[in-house]
């Protein structure tokens, strides 16, 4: 490896060996394709519809606690369930559309879609219409 920048420009450098195994990535087996288990789909799944649920969840706190009065007919579930369900929706579709998960803008589409999502189970349509189980 070649140093860029202060006296030893142009020199050759070798990391100390307590950063080799993080700069050589293809050693530790993340360089290549690797065959995906089970297991592994599952974690893969869950941690990344983990932010969406998390967003959900705690919008339709927030939305209960600042609207008291007004959301005192939704159930803090229903409000749970629709921005989970928006939010998740928004992420999928981002992961589509871009095709890298982890963006700045996947997540603000998840915020907005979210945020929408609680409105309409709470103030809009969705709000007027009764829930059998919800």
């Amino acid at each position: 490896m070649i140093c860029r920048f202060g006296r030893f420009a142009g020199r050759l450098w070798s990391p100390p060996a307590a950063l080799r195994g993080l700069t050589d990535i293809k050693a530790a087996g993340y360089g290549g394709a690797q065959a995906m288990g089970p297991l592994d789909a599952l974690w893969h799944l869950l941690d990344f519809f983990a932010p969406a649920l998390a967003v959900g969840a705690l919008g339709a706190l927030t939305a209960k606690l600042c609207w008291r009065r007004e959301l005192a007919a939704v159930p803090w579930r229903r409000l749970a369930l629709w921005g989970c369900t928006g939010a998740a929706l928004a992420l999928t579709a981002m992961l589509v559309i871009s095709g890298r998960d982890g963006r700045l803008l996947n997540y603000g589409a998840m915020t907005l879609s979210c945020a929408l999502a609680l409105w309409w189970a709470g103030f809009g349509k969705a709000a007027s219409r009764p829930s059998s189980r919800l």
